[in-house]
C-alpha cells in the first residue's frame, strides 16, 4: 500500500516510558516505580477535579458541550480575551497541528530552535514544509532574526517559551522586541505550556495572552491542562488569538475533539488557583535541590523555568547508560539522545521521589 511520500521522513514521537512497561520488564512493583520523564505534576490533580469528575461519571455515554462555553467562559475571565478568541484542542499540540496545516505547505518554510518540542518539525514534515533551525539548542532570538530576515516564505515561526526539552526562556521584553520586526502574514506561535512555571519564578518572563496578541495580531498564543493543573490524562489545551486566526483553525477542529470528563476537569482546575501555587511553589523548592545536587557532582545543567531540568552530560557519562540504569532501578527520566544531545531530562517530582533519584543517579555516575 502507497501513503504520502512526506511520511517517509516522519520518525514516531518518542514519549516517556509509562510505568506499565516498567513493570512489565524488569518485574518491579507499580508502587515501587516514580516517574520523572514525562513532565507531568508529581502532586497529581486538585482534589476539587477529582470529585468533579467524579459526579459525571454516569454522563459519560454524552457527547460534550461542543461548544465548550463553560471552559471558554473560565479561560475568558482567567486572561481577560474574549471567548471567539480560544480555541480548545486535545493538548495544545492538536491546535499545533491546526496551524500547521493552515499555513504550512511545500511553498513555504516554517523556523524553529534547533532542540525544541518535537512535534513542530513533525506535523511541518506531515504538510512538506520546508523545515528551517537555528543553530543553537535553546532560543537565541538573534539567531532566529537572521534567518527570517535572509528568507521570504516563512510561514510559521515556533517560540516554546520555556522551551522543552531544554527549560530555558525568553524575558518578555525581548520576545515583544522580535515580535515587532516580523511580518504581520508570518504566523507567530508562542507555546505556553510551561509559562505558569515561568511567570511564577521571574515576573520578567511572563508572557500575557491579551497583552500579546493585543499588540501582535498574528500571534498565537498556546497554553495546557497538562503540566501546573495535573491534566495530562485529560488532554485539554488551548490556543489564544485574535478572532481571524481562531475562526480558521476552528474550519479544522473536529466535532467533540475533547471529552465530557475533560471538559469538567479542565473547567473546575480553572476555580482551584491554591491547588496550582502550592504546586508551583513545591517545584521551586525542589528544583534548587536538584541544581544543588547538579552542582555537587559538577554537571552542567540549563537553569529551568519549567517542571524539569536538563543536565547536560557532555563527555562525562553515556546518557542512554544512565537512563536505562535508572530504569532497571524504577526510575524513568527522558534520554534525549533522540534529539541528538548527551543529555537527560528529569521531571522535578516529590521529595521522596527526588531522593531516591539522588541516589541512585549518584551509584552510576560515580562509578568507574
Amino acid at each position: 500500500m502507497e501513503f504520502n511520500e512526506e511520511l517517509k521522513d516522519i520518525k514516531n514521537y518518542s514519549a516517556g516510558k509509562p510505568i506499565e512497561l516498567v513493570v512489565r520488564e524488569y518485574g518491579i512493583k507499580p508502587e515501587n516505580v516514580i516517574k520523572l520523564a514525562s513532565n507531568e505534576n508529581p502532586y497529581g490533580s486538585s482534589p476539587k477535579v477529582v470529585e468533579a469528575v467524579r459526579e459525571i461519571c454516569d454522563k459519560m455515554y454524552l457527547y460534550p458541550d461542543d461548544s465548550m462555553y463553560e471552559l471558554k467562559e473560565g479561560l475568558s475571565k482567567r486572561f481577560d480575551v474574549k471567548s471567539d478568541e480560544i480555541i480548545i484542542g486535545a493538548g495544545s499540540d492538536q491546535i499545533l497541528e491546526f496551524a500547521t496545516r493552515a499555513k504550512a505547505n511545500k511553498t513555504n518554510s516554517v523556523l524553529m530552535a534547533k532542540t525544541t518540542f518535537a512535534m513542530y518539525e513533525i506535523y511541518a514534515k506531515a504538510v512538506g514544509t520546508n523545515i528551517l533551525k537555528t543553530p543553537s539548542d535553546i532560543h537565541k532570538l538573534d539567531e532566529f532574526l537572521k534567518i527570517y530576515k535572509s528568507r521570504k516564505d516563512i510561514s510559521i515561526i515556533f517560540l516554546c517559551m520555556p522551551n522543552n526539552p531544554m527549560g530555558e526562556t525568553l524575558k518578555k521584553s525581548e520576545v515583544y522586541e522580535f515580535l515587532k520586526k516580523i511580518d504581520k502574514n508570518t504566523l507567530v506561535i508562542i507555546d505556553g505550556a510551561y509559562q505558569e512555571f515561568a511567570a511564577y519564578k521571574d515576573e520578567r518572563m511572563k508572557i500575557e495572552p491579551k497583552d500579546v496578541i493585543e499588540n501582535f495580531s498574528n500571534v498565537l498564543y498556546l497554553g495546557t491542562f497538562s503540566k501546573a493543573y495535573g491534566l495530562g490524562g485529560m488532554r485539554v489545551g488551548y490556543g489564544i488569538a485574535k478572532g481571524e486566526i481562531i475562526q480558521n483553525l476552528m474550519k479544522l477542529r473536529p466535532p467533540f475533539n475533547i471529552t465530557t470528563l475533560s471538559l469538567k476537569a479542565a473547567t473546575q482546575s480553572l476555580k482551584d488557583n491554591d491547588f496550582v501555587e502550592k504546586c508551583l511553589k513545591n517545584n521551586f523548592i525542589q528544583m534548587k535541590r536538584y541544581e544543588e545536587f547538579a552542582d555537587h557532582l559538577k554537571i552542567e545543567y540549563i537553569p529551568s523555568y519549567t517542571n524539569f531540568i536538563t543536565f547536560l552530560l557532555k563527555n562525562s557519562k553515556n546518557s542512554s547508560e544512565i537512563s536505562n540504569f535508572l530504569l532497571k532501578k524504577g526510575i524513568i527520566i527522558r534520554d534525549l539522545k533522540s534529539y541528538g544531545l548527551n543529555a537527560v531530562r528529569i521531571t522535578i517530582g516529590k521529595k521522596d521521589e527526588n531522593d531516591k533519584f539522588f541516589t541512585n543517579f549518584s551509584q552510576i555516575y560515580n562509578a568507574g
